[in-house]
């Protein structure tokens, strides 16, 4: 078997791009300024990384609409409910 075959691309992709925020985030928090901006931006990163693993990995992306909806609308609120966290405290 090939690996095409076993890795379907859409996993390979998500996997890639979960790989690539996981290092980007890691530069800024390193390189970064210690800056507000810097910290929501590494905070936006962590959320849309528990976005691409619940749609891919745990397949809510051929859930139905009604837990697929929640799932975006608690990733909105967790990114909402951090950034103001640590924004205002």
């Amino acid at each position: 078997m090939a690996l095409k075959e076993l890795v379907p691309f859409r996993v390979a992709l998500t996997w890639a791009i979960l790989v690539a925020l996981s290092i980007l985030g890691s530069i800024l928090g390193i390189e970064g300024e210690d800056s507000t901006l810097i910290a929501v931006i590494v905070l936006a990163f962590a959320v849309i990384k528990v976005r691409f693993v619940g749609l891919d990995f745990m397949e809510l992306c051929h859930a139905p609409l009604a837990m697929r909806a929640a799932f975006e609308a608690y990733c909105v609120v967790l990114l909402g409910t951090l950034t103001g966290l640590y924004a205002f405290l």
